[in-house]
């Protein structure tokens, strides 16, 4: 499809710029370290011959003649594969599918190496929660390990879930002068209405049905292989790396164990290939400042997940590109929020993909001068490809301009007729820091409550005061030591069916928390991430209970109201069984590390980007302008 499209709206080149300038000094830092890996030749032409012979000992007699020849590309696959995970168990095969279509075109395929995946919809209000996030480097690192033997031309990324997707992405750009693609499953088929779902869940939270009632609910939802269809970080993260350039046009949601699926999966191989051979859209130039941009967008525009509020400055921060909540505040403005898709709306993202899509996002976002077009992907340069989506025809792989008009208005709009103006992500600040709403899924009338705080330490304790009836007024839930120095920042949707409640029930209530909450963040005001975090001496430690706190999305507040100097309070200190309780078990024992050097919520909650600090407080680079000094000891 031709694209004409109109000048860059002045926000988003506005921003742009300011990124651009501030990531001067990193940016060239990085591509400097690129280019040099790029120049000093191909990998299997540096190994010996016992390195070579060892990385070839366990392949097929046919694969190692093909890869003695020396000029034929050798891809290394990274998968996070599991079968207990829904959305990654159809990677099982892939690897199969792979070395197939690449040996087909005179190459070969291997397996480089694994990552942990971790299900958050299992760990949910459980203390494995607490390694959730810190699971994302912990992918980061062991892709850098599996690529590390430095034996490949480029990479396949294959994952899809909630930390996997940045993970894999922010490890792989460590590799960033091969060209790398990425590969999704898909999502699952339909289950039960995501309504009947959210019924059946607030019903429970007050007892009136019972927990086989509920069993069978979440089975009808969560039914097969394949990713959630809910719009949450998952399916977030597939249209990032659309948009982002680094997967095959519009092949994030189509289902698993399908012909088009293999078919997609085969192109994807071959396509990784044909880079290898030319050197082209390596990764290092296929994401930059303009696709960064272009992701930001995307997640915007779709009511994506919070948690890539977090996600996307330690992903940015891996190509040297350096982003914070403001540049997301500012972008937020001036997208307009195109989908309604769970929990934004009532359908899933199969009805989203139906309704015409990526591809018709894409176009949309651009032709209304959102997107920076003039970007490399991995099908080459320019965003128009991704306008395109596949289909099989007679068993060929064949792709077609999109929809041009959406199929269903009640779930995908043109940019000319939007759900709203402005996107689904906003930033609040004042005396309690800056935080995140995601206020896509909050009615207007919803978006501004002026209340009593409750503060708790723990979940466990505010379901309590649920249960006991002590919520059911105008209040402004804090739950506090929630932060990625606390315990690891863990999700907290354990709340969101009590919280819903008590809106239901004609009161005014909201949610303040240095925790998460993530994509699938609901009808409940929640101003999230708020950083820095109370165990780091952030504002939310100078909370007291019945302290008056104004959440006003509209106007980007998050503040108290009458207290005159907050930080004149002492801090509150952790409770010892707390404290305790953050550090050991179910392997948070192993993560101590990890809670004393990671870098605030906006910083993007990081290990692998840390700056150590030398003997008489100087560090190797100048901080983020939003550096919080870390002084507290956990």
């Amino acid at each position: 499809m031709a694209l004409n499209p109109p000048s860059l709206n002045p926000i988003v080149a506005e921003v742009t710029a300011r990124i651009v300038e501030r990531s001067r000094e990193t940016r060239s830092d990085y591509l400097s370290r690129m280019d040099a890996a790029r120049d000093s030749g191909a990998g299997r032409a540096k190994l010996s011959c016992a390195n070579w012979a060892h990385a070839f000992a366990g392949q097929t007699i046919a694969d190692k003649l093909t890869a003695m020849d020396g000029s034929k590309p050798n891809i290394g696959v990274v998968t996070a594969y599991n079968d207990m995970l829904s959305a990654h168990q159809p990677f099982e095969r892939f690897p199969d599918l792979i070395r197939k279509a690449v040996r087909e075109v005179g190459a070969t395929a291997q397996v480089a190496g694994g990552t942990p995946a971790m299900c958050d919809g299992v760990t949910q209000g459980r203390p494995g929660m607490e390694l959730s996030l810190f699971s994302r480097d912990v992918i980061a690192m062991s892709t850098g390990v599996a690529l590390t033997h430095d034996a490949f031309d480029a990479a396949m990324m294959l994952g899809v879930c909630d930390k996997i997707v940045p993970g894999l992405f922010m490890g792989a750009l460590a590799f960033g002068h091969l060209p790398i693609v990425f590969a999704p499953a898909g999502p699952m088929p339909s289950g039960i209405p995501n309504a009947e779902k959210a019924r059946i869940r607030a019903e429970y939270a007050q007892g009136l049905v019972d927990r086989p009632t509920l069993l069978a609910s979440e089975i009808g939802s969560y039914h097969s292989p394949g990713t959630c269809t809910f719009y949450g970080t998952a399916n977030s993260n597939q249209m990032m790396m659309e948009l982002g350039g680094l997967h095959l046009p519009s092949t994030a949601f189509v289902h698993p164990e399908t012909g088009l699926r293999d078919a997609l999966t085969a192109a994807a191989a071959r396509r990784t290939v044909e880079l290898a051979r030319t050197g082209e859209s390596r990764m290092a130039d296929v994401i930059s400042e303009k696709s960064i941009v272009n992701m930001i967008v995307a997640l915007l525009a779709t009511g994506g997940s919070t948690n890539h509020a977090i996600h996307l400055v330690a992903m940015a921060r891996a190509a040297g590109v350096l982003i914070d909540w403001t540049d997301m505040d500012q972008l937020s403005s001036v997208t307009p929020l195109l989908a309604r898709v769970y929990p934004n709306g009532s359908a899933d993202v199969n009805a989203f993909q139906a309704a015409g899509g990526v591809a018709f996002v894409a176009r949309e976002l651009a032709m209304a001068g959102n997107l920076h077009t003039d970007v490399v992907t991995v099908m080459g340069q320019g965003i128009e490809a991704y306008f395109q989506e596949p289909s099989l025809v007679n068993g060929e792989l064949v792709w077609r301009d999109g929809v041009s008009e959406s199929l269903d208005r009640d779930i995908l709009r043109p940019a000319s007729d939007p759900f709203q103006k402005d996107g689904g992500l906003r930033l609040v600040q004042g005396d309690l820091g800056r935080a995140v709403i995601k206020v896509s899924a909050v009615k207007p009338e919803n978006r501004i409550v002026e209340a009593p705080a409750a503060v708790f330490e723990t979940q466990e304790d505010a379901l309590q005061a649920f249960k006991d009836g002590k919520l059911f007024r105008d209040v402004v839930l804090v739950l506090r030591f929630q932060g990625p120095r606390a315990n690891g920042m863990p999700e907290l949707h354990s709340l969101s069916p009590a919280l819903s409640v008590i809106q239901d029930r004609g009161f005014k209530v909201a949610f303040v928390t240095d925790g998460r909450m993530s994509g699938a963040s609901g009808k409940t005001p929640a101003a999230i991430h708020v950083s820095p975090e109370a165990l780091a001496g952030g504002p939310l430690a100078h909370v007291r209970d019945g302290d008056i706190i104004r959440l006003d999305a509209e106007a980007g507040v998050l503040t108290t109201v009458g207290v005159s100097d907050l930080t004149a309070r002492p801090l509150a200190v952790r409770s010892p069984a707390n404290a305790h309780g953050a550090s050991w078990g179910y392997g948070r024992d192993l993560f101590g590390a990890f809670r004393h050097v990671v870098t605030t919520a906006e910083e993007g909650a990081t290990v692998c980007f840390a700056v150590p600090v030398r003997p008489g407080g100087h560090t190797d680079t100048p901080p983020h302008p939003n550096f919080v000094d870390r002084t507290v000891d956990a």
